[in-house]
């Protein structure tokens, strides 16, 4: 299974529960993770990430060279799937301002269709009550048959323990 995060995901993660300098352990074995390919973070999330709080932890973290190398999802989107996510998923009418409202989910659900065996993990919780661009990433990923767990389901399965080196 490839495990592909939502910004979310580190995002919550380093505010909530696993800060980057009181859960080291968590961000090493990401890394981990990424180089033995089972954890991967398209580049269009990881530029999310990179435009959001400058000169905090996680911003220094997503821009070490290593990090990035581990993590990204070294593929490019398949435009027609990804159009294809935004107007069956979301709607086919959006404006501009609606589709900046989305951001790159849509890119995670295109990048989980193109390849067997892929997961999102995000932090959002199903409504399917939502529509267009207020629709949840859970909710258009069932729309789509693609797999989603959230980041404790996503850690249980991945076997994630804080003396996971050893």
């Amino acid at each position: 299974m490839l495990y592909l995060l939502d910004a979310n995901v580190l995002i919550t993660a380093h505010n909530s529960y696993y800060a980057i300098d009181s859960i080291p352990e968590f961000w090493g074995w990401l890394v981990h993770m990424g180089q033995t390919n089972q954890v991967k973070i398209p580049i269009e999330v990881i530029e999310e990430i990179q435009d959001g709080t400058k000169n905090d932890l996680l911003y220094d973290w997503i821009r070490d060279q290593t990090h990035l190398d581990a993590l990204t999802l070294n593929e490019e989107v398949d435009v027609a799937q990804l159009q294809r996510v935004i107007s069956q998923g979301y709607a086919p009418d959006l404006t501009d301002d609606e589709i900046e409202l989305i951001g790159r989910d849509p890119f995670l659900v295109a990048y989980a269709l193109a390849g067997p065996d892929r997961c999102v993990v995000t932090t959002e919780v199903s409504k399917p009550s939502k529509k267009r661009q207020n629709r949840k990433l859970p909710d258009v990923c069932n729309d789509f048959t693609v797999q989603w767990c959230n980041t404790f389901t996503f850690i249980r399965h991945l076997g994630f323990r804080t003396s996971w080196r050893g």
